[in-house]
């Protein structure tokens, strides 16, 4: 059963291309309704649960959420420019190859031989993965250049932060539970900066800011859902379950949003999609 439950942050996750795909609106549109709908969520699981937090660790939360918005609003802004069907499968290698080299270095995770041979192996991996679902033989639809692939891995730093975010000394030991609220508002607050910053507060005007709150609903749950998985199964195999979003949001950018794919790119989009899969479920055994 906990395994089951262990899928639903992958669907979660998986489903927030898709949703916001269907709703429409702009970026800014976007990411204020992942804001405001996971803030609903972590006040919901604030008054059920009552954790306490100290205001160090809930500042260092907040703060954290608010930089996650800038991998949120590059994944959000590059599903309008190349796809979602294109933009998932790169957004998840980059935060993957980030995500483990932060490891490597700052905290010191592959430490023998053998863990360092199966990681850099799996991201090896991941990354010809992610170069195949990036395959396109045809003049029409999206195209991705390479100004396209540096946005979005320059923007993946905010994920970057959010991923190392539990390993900081200073909010190593406090309950997940307990900061999972301040990081929430921290996205909301980051959602009105961006807003802000860009000239776009007129965006509070328009229909799609609160029609988005539901995409916001779907991605607050599955954080939520992945904190209680993790303490059931571990990280780990928690975060090798959430990889499976890769399926749910480029499969679904394709038969959902009909964003046209050739039989060759399909091709190499389920071979790049499968490589992703073992790749991450290979960094687990490193």
């Amino acid at each position: 059963m906990i395994y089951l439950i262990a899928l639903i942050p992958a669907l979660g996750f998986g489903l927030v291309p898709i949703i916001s795909g269907k709703v429409g609106g702009s970026a800014a549109n976007q990411i204020f309704g992942i804001g405001a709908g996971a803030s609903i969520i972590g006040l919901v699981s604030f008054l059920i649960f009552r954790p306490h937090v100290a205001l160090i660790p809930f500042l260092f939360a907040l703060v954290c959420g608010a930089l996650w918005t800038i991998g949120q609003i590059g994944a959000f802004i590059s599903y309008q420019r190349i796809g979602v069907a294109n933009t998932v499968p790169l957004s998840t290698t980059f935060q993957l190859i980030g995500n483990s080299i932060i490891g490597v270095l700052a905290f010191h995770e592959w430490r023998t031989p053998r863990q360092l041979t199966i990681g850099f192996v799996a991201l090896a991996l991941v990354v010809f993965g992610a170069l195949c679902t990036s395959v396109t033989n045809r003049s029409g639809g999206h195209h991705i250049h390479i100004s396209d692939i540096l946005f979005l891995l320059v923007t993946t730093v905010g994920y970057w932060v959010y991923s190392a975010f539990p390993k900081i000394p200073v909010v190593r030991h406090v309950d997940s539970v307990g900061v999972f609220l301040p990081e929430m508002l921290g996205i909301l607050l980051g959602a009105i900066i961006y807003e802000a910053a860009t000239h776009q507060l007129g965006a509070f005007k328009q229909k799609a800011q609160y029609t988005n709150i539901w995409n916001g609903l779907s991605w607050g749950l599955a954080a939520l859902i992945y904190i209680f998985a993790a303490r059931q199964i571990g990280v780990t195999q928690a975060f090798v379950f959430t990889q499976l979003n890769v399926i749910i949001g480029t499969l679904g950018g394709i038969f959902i949003l009909h964003e046209e794919k050739t039989r060759l790119e399909m091709r190499f989009t389920v071979i790049g999609i499968f490589l992703i899969i073992i790749g991450s479920i290979m960094t687990s055994f490193a």
